[in-house]
């Protein structure tokens, strides 16, 4: 490499939907205009990234102000596409269906979601609460004999292609000059204070204003390199997919009380379940799929809250990795206070996709103008993990 390739402005460890959406907005932006912005992705077929094995949502309902305001930005985001994405006047097309999220409760997490409705609301989202009989009339196809009711998005909630947000994102950001380079980040050197450089497995090194911490599941590796810790582990999430012969009309995105979600794909479902509170849930960069957990538990529940699922056929699965934050399940974003041009983006405990539009906006406007602007995310900084404060979220899934 020649000595100007040796540095960068901005270098972004990790490819996937939220380096690319950090690469974009960086890209963008006026006030950048003639910076170089270096993309590092291990892998560009992204076979193991976790963008393109999630289950592609995004929801407005979660109980923290921040996590709503976010999702709000991404929704817009998704539903206006062309404005931000389109390259040489060809918009891209990521299948986003608002088909709506809906949370299920008993009578003990009714109250729950009432409050988490109205902070929702008065935010922008667009939900409304059905009470049981309510649910019933809207969709006779699910049992709601043990239920209270249920919050279900009319609006700006649903689905979409989450390989195809991440190749719009990565498209345009090279469309406006950011580089992508197929390699692996071995080292990182801190002088003064200072993230200053990195090493690549490829024997090049790069010098670099600033460091991103994008790399998903293993955000954790990537800080150690620069002599940070960073409590984002690597565990697995798998999906099931399945046909069913009976109709469910108006069917969203349905999640019940024992913590399993379903929602229709294609002319099929897919479903998931994360472990619960005190159970197994290793670290792990696997990715092979273990049926037990859908004959064990998963089919059970699904026949109990939808009758018709008794009589399914499965006919396929996959596995991804949530890159889970360990103190609260929210992201951490912005700089190390001991290395302030080291940014984390990482920790977002399966909101990444969702999250990636206001998040790369963010970090970009950190980097270029020393803050948050549009929205605050001071609250998911790094010096909560020092505090042991979590962020309570009660809308995890």
């Amino acid at each position: 490499m020649s000595s100007s390739d040796k540095h960068c402005d901005v270098a972004i460890v990790g490819g996937g939907v939220i380096g690319s959406s950090i690469a974009y907005w960086l890209a963008a932006e006026p006030a950048f205009a003639g910076r170089r912005v270096v993309v590092i992705e291990r892998d560009f077929s992204y076979r193991e990234g976790s963008t393109g094995r999630s289950a592609g949502s995004i929801r407005q309902q979660f109980s923290t102000r921040e996590n709503i305001e976010i999702s709000l930005f991404g929704a817009r985001f998704l539903k206006n596409l062309g404005d931000w994405l389109a390259v040489d006047g060809e918009v891209p097309d990521v299948g986003f269906r608002e088909k709506g999220y809906l949370f299920l409760a008993g009578e003990a997490g009714w109250p729950v979601l009432q409050d988490n409705r109205a902070l929702q609301e008065s935010l922008g989202a667009d939900n409304a609460l059905l009470e049981a009989a309510e649910l019933k009339r809207r969709l006779p196809w699910l049992n709601v004999d043990d239920l209270a009711g249920g919050c279900l998005g009319l609006s700006m909630e649903g689905w979409f292609d989450p390989f195809a947000l991440l190749q719009a994102f990565r498209r345009k950001a090279r469309s406006l000059g950011a580089e992508y380079r197929e390699d692996r980040v071995t080292g990182i050197a801190v002088e003064g204070g200072r993230a200053s450089g990195l090493t690549l497995a490829s024997g090049d090194r790069l010098s670099a204003d600033w460091v991103v911490d994008a790399a998903g599941p293993r955000a954790r590796e990537v800080a150690a390199l620069a002599g940070l810790e960073l409590p984002v582990f690597p565990r697995k999430r798998q999906v099931f997919v399945f046909d069913c012969r009976a109709e469910l009309p108006g069917m969203p995105l349905v999640i019940d009380p024992s913590g399993l979600y379903v929602r229709p794909e294609g002319s099929g479902f897919i479903c998931g379940i994360a472990p619960r509170e005190g159970e197994p849930d290793p670290d792990t960069l696997d990715l092979e799929v273990d049926w037990t957990p859908f004959e064990e538990v998963i089919w059970p529940r699904l026949a109990h809250r939808v009758p018709a699922f008794e009589a399914i056929k499965p006919t396929g699965a996959w596995a991804g990795h949530y890159s889970v934050s360990t103190l609260d399940h929210n992201a951490i974003l912005g700089p190390h206070p001991e290395l302030p041009n080291f940014l984390f983006a990482n920790g977002f405990s399966g909101h990444g996709l969702q999250q990636s539009p206001a998040v790369g906006r963010g970090l970009m406007e950190w980097i270029v103008h020393g803050g948050w602007r549009s929205l605050d995310l001071s609250r998911f900084g790094y010096e909560r993990i020092r505090r042991g404060d979590p962020i309570v979220e009660r809308n995890v899934v």
